[in-house]
């Protein structure tokens, strides 16, 4: 068997996906899309970055709204989709870029605003990603994430953790919000506000569109029927096997 790093995991994770994460109903839409984009609303002249574009949702939704869109990831297959349809929905503003989180290539405040959304659980770092927001947008300027966060408690991470590794062998860490506020301060950014979001998972959806093993599948159902009564209680886990999770929009600032 091949070890692969982390980022050559990511790549050959989603790298054939592109087009089943574009028509996701769960990424295509949401209330915490819909509050992400109201973030770049009257700001035309707004040059914007999104960190790990995945099916490029993000982009789409804040493009109307800002001058520039400069949708990132580490997949080329990703990229090019997003940027077909992009052109096919007028976005003339959105222009794609390849690279990881962790290092950006992009000059020190060269951005009004950095954004994410469900990509922050596949960084190998997730510090370094956090500071290369920060860098990357002028004083002031905004850096938003939207991400699947656990409830803090040690039995009910412990499940999650492992069922979205199952499903999904490019996952790292869902994070607690306790621990994105901490991660936030050590990269220089302040003001941190939540929005706190439940979104409920058709698991045969969810399963699909990775693409999961049938073993793995199997262990996951398994891991479902085991779990305690407080586990079960929190993820609203259903006959079968679609359950809650928890999501939030966390909004920082860089100081100046």
């Amino acid at each position: 068997m091949n070890a692969r790093t982390q980022d050559e995991l990511v790549v050959a994770q989603y790298g054939g996906k592109a087009t089943d994460y574009l028509v996701s109903a769960v990424h295509a839409a949401g209330e915490d899309l819909a509050a992400l984009a109201a973030l770049a609303k009257g700001r035309s002249d707004a040059r914007v970055l999104d960190m790990g574009t995945g099916g490029g949702h993000v982009a789409y939704a804040l493009a109307p709204h800002v001058g520039e869109m400069v949708a990132y990831d580490l997949s080329a297959e990703m990229l090019s989709v997003v940027a077909k349809s992009a052109a096919e929905r007028g976005l003339t503003n959105v222009t794609t870029q390849q690279g990881r989180a962790e290092s950006l290539p992009f000059p020190d405040a060269s951005f009004d605003m950095a954004v994410s959304r469900y990509s922050a659980h596949h960084w190998g770092d997730f510090d370094a990603g956090l500071r290369e927001a920060a860098r990357v947008v002028t004083p002031g300027g905004i850096v938003a994430f939207c991400d699947v966060v656990t409830p803090g408690r040690p039995a009910l991470d412990t499940f999650f953790q492992a069922i979205e590794i199952l499903r999904d062998t490019s996952h790292v860490r869902n994070r607690s919000r306790a621990e994105w506020d901490d991660s936030a301060a050590r990269a220089g950014l302040i003001g941190g506000t939540t929005e706190a979001f439940r979104i409920r998972i058709e698991f045969a959806a969810w399963i699909a569109r990775m693409r999961t093993p049938p073993v793995m599948e199997a262990a996951i159902r398994a891991l479902q029927a085991a779990a305690s009564v407080d586990v079960r209680r929190h993820f609203a886990i259903e006959a079968d096997g679609s359950f809650a999770m928890d999501t939030a929009l966390f909004v920082f600032r860089k100081p100046g």
